[in-house]
């Protein structure tokens, strides 16, 4: 590493950028276990050299090789809550990233998101969510964010039992929907009582963004790379790619659980994520996915 840094000192700014680029092509390349040396190297520049590398790297780069390599320099918990603030900033509102982000991360996950978005953005989440959205979707979203879920593996049956029977005095027992009971009902109902189709509830109570809302919750819980892997597809999948959360994904899940979303992709879609990124994208932009994804 050391002599990174002497070849790096001794470059233009043109060629330190570039230095940059294949440091981290080749960095993935390794498959290391972990890409925390990228963002070490990252602090150290901005200590010793006195510039932001981020901001280099902006002015240098352009389209989604610039959105790749901006997002794997950024650390996990910032980038997530970069994106939130970036999905709820301006006209409109990407319901969808809040979903992705905000309904699949664990507890200290989200309290460490809502923590970073006020010290670093200034802002309250839970009043921009309230800003931008309304209703029961509004309602689900502010209850993620307090990121107090029941993530225990022990079951109390009776307790699940009784939540089952809510669920069903909610939806299919009467005329209408408890919207409130279903963001209440633990999801170990799910696991342990098959018989409460969670699924068909939800399509036939609920519609639109809190529909996929509480789709994306219950399928985490029962099957997270699954959740993922049907995510990585739909974004690539028909004529355009969606690409921001093609990379988002890939990036934010490289270090958790991508082994098992691209063995689960495989198994729903009979081809390979690293296929299916090589036909969708190009360039130095499909070198870098193919880098973190690996065949």
């Amino acid at each position: 590493m050391h002599l990174f840094w002497l070849t790096f000192f001794c470059c233009t700014p043109g060629e330190q950028l570039l230095f940059t680029r294949v440091f981290l092509t080749r960095t993935l390349t390794k498959q290391e276990d972990s890409l925390t040396p990228i963002l070490h190297n990252y602090s150290i520049f901005v200590f010793i050299i006195g510039q932001d590398l981020i901001k280099d790297l902006k002015s240098e780069l352009s389209g989604n090789v610039e959105e790749l390599i901006l997002a794997l320099f950024m650390p996990s918990i910032y980038y997530d809550a970069w994106s939130l603030r970036h999905a709820m900033k301006g006209v409109g509102t990407q319901e969808r990233v809040l979903i992705e982000i905000l309904c699949t991360r664990t507890n200290q996950e989200i309290r460490d998101i809502v923590n970073c978005y006020r010290s670093e953005f200034g802002r309250d989440i839970e009043q921009d969510i309230r800003a931008d959205t309304s209703g029961h979707f509004e309602r689900l979203l502010i209850s993620m964010c307090q990121g107090n879920r029941d993530e225990n593996q022990n079951v109390d049956y009776q307790k699940a039992q009784e939540d089952a029977q809510r669920l069903y005095q909610a939806g299919e027992g009467r005329l209408g929907t408890d919207e409130s009971c279903f963001n209440m009902v633990p999801l170990v109902v799910a696991f342990h009582y098959p018989h409460v189709n969670l699924i068909y509830f939800i399509d036939r109570e609920f519609s639109g963004n809190v529909e996929c809302g509480l789709k994306a919750i219950l399928q985490c819980a029962l099957n997270r790379p699954a959740f993922f892997a049907e995510r990585l597809y739909y974004s690539m999948k028909g004529a355009g790619t969606d690409d921001s959360t093609l990379i988002r994904i890939i990036v934010t899940r490289s270090e958790i659980d991508l082994v098992q979303i691209k063995q689960v992709f495989t198994q729903m879609y009979q081809k390979t994520l690293a296929s299916m990124i090589s036909s969708d994208t190009s360039g130095d932009y499909r070198r870098l996915l193919l880098a973190i994804v690996g065949q």
